[in-house]
């Protein structure tokens, strides 16, 4: 009965954004700025689906990209920009920026090799950004192109900027942004006391010292994080001729769709203008290709692991894939590992090597038993849809913390990139495999994740709709975004409630001080007459 009341509400959920869908039948005009990598990956679904609704999609992608090729199929039009990098150029900032995640250094200097990271990569993606907006012939094709919307991912901030200058409202996709941007950009509350900072792998109940390094970093992204956002801002200033920040650009976003949710994340203050997809690349299992139908069947009882580092790490340093292939030999089970790097001379007879693996269509799979992973949010929601436990080798970005998040729901296990071993690797295999407790804890987050009035995809379609029929969502705006900071946080209504209780014991003071002197001077008077009548 209550599975027929909950597939009630589903289909009655889908109905009425069926609906809304039809009153804005004749189809709109959308301007997609995506971001390249995974993000795009997650992103194309949303466009695809879109274009189907019967709107005009327009994506404008770089001539040098990772997976936003301009040339595969689609039903979509793709506007393509020059930029000075070559495919090789690409590709080599890409290698560099990997391979300085599996050399053992010091903590410190583990740090600056990533910012020194972050720089170059955000150096690329400021110049790919800067090359759209100083292209004449694109920007004047936008202006009369009369968009209703821009969708765009604003981990770049070109397409905010884009939307600005063309005054269309905007929608957001995204996982989050670094330095707590999204949070200053919406105006939402991020207590530092259980809302952890990216990067420090903690979660939502933390010790003393973890608060005090919560709060350091919150203070330090002050600091580091100008160098990433001033050069955007400048660019900013000559577009929209208007000194802004970068969290000023961002603020204009209508609707927020977030790629997690609270399965997933912490909880913690959200806006009403933030929409939660997590787990919109989780599409419906597909039938397997002969060739991986032949491995998976071939695996017996034991099954398989599938392993995979994302879609941008597909080959790693000799000395941590020969440790990698000799903790995988250790365990009964046929894997399936995504790797295009020369082969490990150890390479075990269980293990399959691949250039591409249907990873969804795997993990979804009877037969799938673990799942080795980076700790990226695509893949991290396509293993709890499947209700596959995880092991976690989070490289950079929000990974970490991503598979902080999973480790502590006790569905999985995180392992240093820099420090594990075979043994480790093994043991953690070994694990999560045999342990039934991952099994039964990734099941329940899989449970709760997929019990939804609505699949995230049709979520995110219907709200870009809703902007484009509303013309934004100004009614989702806080009054948080007219205030400065010292009327944010009360603070002159605090000094003036402060200066009335302290006028008010000052006046109290003297009154009473006046009243003892009155006292004090009557007595005396009354005094001296009897003294001077008693002589």
């Amino acid at each position: 009965m209550a599975l027929t009341f909950q597939r009630f509400y589903q289909l009655t959920g889908i109905l009425l954004l069926l609906t809304s869908s039809l009153i804005f039948a004749e189809g709109g005009k959308i301007l997609v700025i995506p971001q390249d990598g995974s993000h795009w990956l997650s992103m194309r679904p949303v466009v695809g689906k879109l274009q189907q609704n019967g709107h005009e999609v327009v994506v404008v992608v770089p001539s040098t990209s990772l997976h936003m090729k301009p040339k595969e199929p689609q039903n979509y039009t793709v506007k393509v920009y020059p930029i000075p990098y070559a495919e090789e150029h690409l590709a080599a900032v890409l290698k560099s920026f990997v391979n300085a995640h599996f050399i053992e250094q010091s903590v410190l200097n583990v740090i600056i090799t990533m910012y020194q990271s972050i720089l170059e990569i955000s150096k690329f993606f400021f110049t790919s950004c800067k090359s759209l907006l100083h292209n004449e012939d694109m920007m004047k094709y936008l202006r009369e192109s009369k968009f209703d919307v821009v969708f765009t991912d604003p981990v770049v901030i070109c397409g905010p900027i884009i939307a600005e200058y063309l005054s269309v409202p905007s929608v957001y996709f995204l996982r989050g942004l670094p330095c707590s941007t999204d949070f200053e950009a919406t105006q939402c509350p991020n207590p530092p006391s259980y809302v952890p900072r990216l990067f420090l792998n903690n979660s939502d109940s933390m010790t003393f010292a973890q608060r005090v390094k919560n709060m350091l970093v919150r203070m330090l992204e002050f600091v580091y994080c100008k160098p990433l956002f001033s050069p955007f801002e400048e660019l900013a200033y000559e577009i929209i001729q208007k000194k802004v920040t970068v969290a000023d650009i961002l603020s204009h976003g209508s609707v927020w769709l977030m790629r997690y949710d609270f399965v997933f994340e912490f909880p913690r203050p959200v806006m009403p203008n933030m929409v939660f997809i997590g787990g919109i690349n989780c599409g419906e299992k597909k039938k397997l290709s002969q060739e991986f139908e032949a491995i998976v069947n071939a695996s017996g009882e034991h099954g398989i692991v599938v392993f995979s580092l994302g879609s941008m790490v597909s080959e790693i340093p000799m000395k941590k894939a020969t440790e990698i292939a000799d903790a995988l030999g250790s365990v009964p089970q046929t894997v399936l590992w995504r790797y295009t790097g020369e082969v490990p001379p150890n390479l075990p007879k269980n293990v399959k090597l691949v250039k591409w693996l249907p990873q969804n269509d795997l993990l979804a799979h009877p037969k799938a038993r673990a799942f080795i992973t980076h700790g990226g949010s695509h893949g991290v929601y396509e293993g709890i849809c499947n209700a596959v436990p995880m092991v976690l080798m989070p490289l950079f970005g929000d990974q970490m913390d991503n598979a902080k998040r999973i480790e502590s729901r006790g569905a999985g296990l995180m392992l240093n990139v820099l420090e594990m071993t075979s043994e480790d690797i093994s043991t953690a295999l070994k694990a999560v495999i045999n342990d039934k407790r991952y099994k039964e804890n990734i099941k329940r987050l899989s449970d709760l994740h997929l019990d939804r009035p609505i699949h995230p995809l049709d979520l995110a379609v219907h709200w870009v709709e809703f902007v484009m029929r509303h013309k934004g969502a100004p009614h989702l705006r806080p009054a948080a975004h007219d205030l400065n900071w010292i009327q944010y946080h009360s603070l002159d209504v605090i000094a003036f409630l402060l200066a009335v209780v302290l006028l008010s014991l000052f006046i109290s003071l003297k009154c009473c001080l006046f009243c003892c002197r009155r006292c004090c001077c009557k007595k005396g008077r009354t005094r001296k007459p009897t003294k001077a009548k008693s002589h």
